[in-house]
């Protein structure tokens, strides 16, 4: 009776993502995928209704889950998909000494989500000029889910701003729930802040907040330094995005966890509209007032839609912030 106890839940869990891994990423056309993830379901139940003794039941569902897992590690990402145009070239990074030079930055001018001229660009930074990291959270749903955005600041004023995302084909569109079965590629976006930011603030209509990290300088270099050589990794070796393990907050962790700089792990990490009080709690973020009143300070939304799109848009958004601490 124990063994049952355990059994059961166990393959009804397993059937459920393996029907799931199946009607997403089964063989085409759809019709095909969903007989297919059908088939998995009916073969499983069989094997929880039918088959006795439990041991023969545990050898015959461990079979078939074999078949599964085998087929699910077959799945192979690639960089040579037809990508929309926002993820089309795959950012590199190139150092010399202290200047660190990033092909295909992305600086598109949008005039909406769907209409902007492209502008893929190269620019060099010199990280002996250093100051700091800015941490952007948006917000498009929920409180408790944000996207994630790292900015480096350096003493010009210039930012070198990095989005890790979805990279998207031309027929598709985000799903978080897809997100968990292999249907993207992992892409790291190296931009301008007034196209990563302004595209969320101005056009998507999110809510956006900005907060200075307390990161030395040595550290912050050491982060952006693991930031590139994923990249560059990237553009050689693709990766599926994982909605749990590879998202936008779950891989800035493994890239300061990389360089020794990574705090303990908290449920925050994953309900990560929640990051900044854990970075208040853990002294990461100006405290010198108190949270909500922080919290007020630090959205930006408003000020970026009023903005335009200045030169010194960087700074402008930036206007009432705490002072970045030496």
């Amino acid at each position: 009776m124990l063994g049952w106890v355990v059994f059961v839940p166990v393959v009804l869990a397993t059937t459920v993502w393996g029907a799931l891994a199946l009607h997403f990423a089964g063989p085409a056309p759809q019709w095909l995928a969903d007989a297919v993830a059908a088939a998995w379901g009916v073969a499983a139940l069989v094997v929880l209704v039918a088959v006795r003794p439990l041991r023969r039941a545990l050898v015959t569902f461990a079979g078939l889950l074999a078949v599964l897992l085998l087929w699910w590690m077959s799945l192979e990402p690639r960089n040579d998909r037809d990508w929309q145009p926002d993820v089309a070239r795959p950012p590199r990074g190139e150092l010399r000494g202290d200047l660190l030079t990033i092909h295909n930055l992305r600086n598109f001018d949008y005039r909406s989500t769907t209409d902007f001229t492209e502008r893929w660009e190269d620019r060099t930074y010199d990280l002996s000029r250093l100051q700091g990291v800015d941490l952007f959270l948006s917000y498009w749903g929920s409180p408790a889910i944000a996207h994630t955005i790292v900015s480096w600041a350096f003493e010009d004023g210039d930012h070198l701003a990095i989005s890790i995302e979805t990279r998207k084909e031309r027929s598709e569109e985000y799903s978080a729930v897809r997100g968990f079965f292999k249907q993207f590629e992992l892409y790291y976006v190296a931009a301008d802040e007034r196209d990563l930011v302004r595209l969320r603030t101005n056009h998507r209509h999110e809510q956006v907040y900005l907060y200075r990290l307390r990161i030395p300088p040595d550290v912050a270099r050491a982060i952006l330094l693991d930031y590139v050589a994923r990249m560059n990794e990237l553009a050689e070796r693709p990766s599926f995005y994982d909605a749990f393990s590879q998202n936008c907050t779950t891989t800035i962790r493994l890239h300061t966890k990389h360089v020794g700089a990574a705090g303990a792990w908290n449920w925050r990490m994953l309900l990560n509209g929640y990051i900044d009080q854990l970075l208040y709690e853990r002294e990461r973020i100006d405290t010198s007032l108190p949270f909500a009143e922080l919290r007020a300070r630090s959205a930006i939304s408003a000020r970026a839609r009023a903005l335009g799109n200045p030169a010194d848009y960087a700074a402008r958004i930036r206007e009432g912030l705490p002072e970045r601490e030496p």
